[in-house]
């Protein structure tokens, strides 16, 4: 195991930006920057043992700062989307950045994803390394209350797992749902679609969406519909059916509701991946309540990733482990709110290995 630190060049402001580079003993390796917590690079060995770099990104940090469709970024305060950026906490209402339509998402136009991190702390020992970054986001950052200070520690282990801890505090009353956006390919970042990877989700049912990709509130049943992936199904095998949910998110960009253990803290399997001519596989597991299916329907060849790799249509997935997209207003999801003297804690565990 080892943790090596490289200059990743400076932003804007003359600040650095630093890239950490975490591998482990099979030659699995992370490469992460503390400028909005990205994942830049994540290699991993085939079958025969040749390493892949599975997750779609840029060459260098001006790229990320001009252009870039989240990839690999920590966000928040809040994963994913609040219809018309209000919500009413307390009998008080806030209204937030509108930075997707009229709608909120992903912590809005300077989230979690365009700020650069304080690093705490890198460890390692015969069995893992890791990097812990730390950010206070202010009272009114992007419309939220309170001064949220937030952690989240990336763990490369031995037995080939990224390990994900996200913890925040605040000192007012606040909504918080953190999570990881990195778009995966299992063939390698620069190999074209992701369409003949093979998908499990555990969940029953996920939440209906409007055109605007709002959930209604409603929770509806997977089965035999094409949001069923309790048995394995490519991700190309139903994505272009003539299906009113899929042409609201021009293909899956959905909330799956986790089958969870009794526990609701407890770490339960949410999905599995499979790439069959790599043979590269990855599971999910968290301690989150839903998990956003995204089939990157919204790439469109604009960004040039690394290695001058075109990313075109669906070339990259994403497994967003969540609470479900617009809590804040639908009294029936479970609870994002945060209070003082409250501690968040999620975390959630990406697995490879290969079939």
């Amino acid at each position: 195991m080892s943790i090596e630190k490289i200059d990743f060049g400076k932003l804007p402001d003359g600040s650095c930006a630093e890239l950490y580079v975490l591998k482990n003993s099979n030659g699995l390796s992370a490469r992460i920057t503390n400028y909005g917590g990205i994942i830049i690079s994540l290699f991993v060995p085939d079958k025969k043992g040749d390493l892949a770099d599975i997750v779609l990104g840029y060459d260098n940090l001006k790229d990320y700062i001009k252009s870039n469709p989240y990839f690999g970024s920590i966000i928040g305060r809040y994963g994913n989307r609040i219809a018309k950026g209000r919500f009413t906490l307390n009998g008080k209402d806030y209204l937030l950045a509108q930075n997707n339509s009229q709608n909120h998402l992903h912590g809005g136009n300077k989230g979690f994803d365009k700020v650069l991190w304080d690093v705490v702390s890198s460890e390692s020992d015969k069995n893992q390394t890791s990097i812990t970054l730390s950010y206070l986001s202010p009272d009114g950052d992007e419309g939220y209350p309170g001064n949220l200070a937030v952690k989240v520690k990336y763990t490369l282990t031995n037995t080939n797992e990224l390990a994900i801890d996200y913890e925040a505090a605040t000192d007012a009353p606040t909504i918080c749902s953190l999570t990881q956006h990195s778009y995966f390919n299992l063939a390698g970042h620069d190999s074209g679609n992701i369409l003949g990877h093979e998908l499990l989700i555990n969940a029953d049912s996920f939440t209906q969406i409007d055109s605007g990709l709002i959930p209604t509130g409603k929770l509806l049943p997977v089965s035999n519909t094409v949001f069923d992936f309790k048995i394995v199904h490519t991700v190309g095998e139903r994505i272009n059916d003539n299906q009113q949910q899929l042409e609201y998110g021009n293909g899956y960009d959905h909330n799956w509701v986790l089958n969870k253990d009794d526990s609701k803290d407890a770490l339960t399997f949410a999905a599995s991946v499979y790439e069959p001519k790599s043979k590269r596989a990855m599971e999910v597991y968290t301690t989150e309540p839903g998990v956003q299916f995204y089939s990157g329907n919204f790439l469109d060849g604009t960004n040039v990733g690394k290695g001058g790799a075109v990313y075109e249509k669906r070339n990259g997935l994403c497994l967003e482990t969540q609470h479900y997209p617009d809590s804040p207003n639908k009294p029936q999801f479970p609870s994002v709110v945060l209070n003082p003297n409250e501690k968040y804690y999620s975390k959630t565990t990406y697995r490879f290995f290969t079939k």
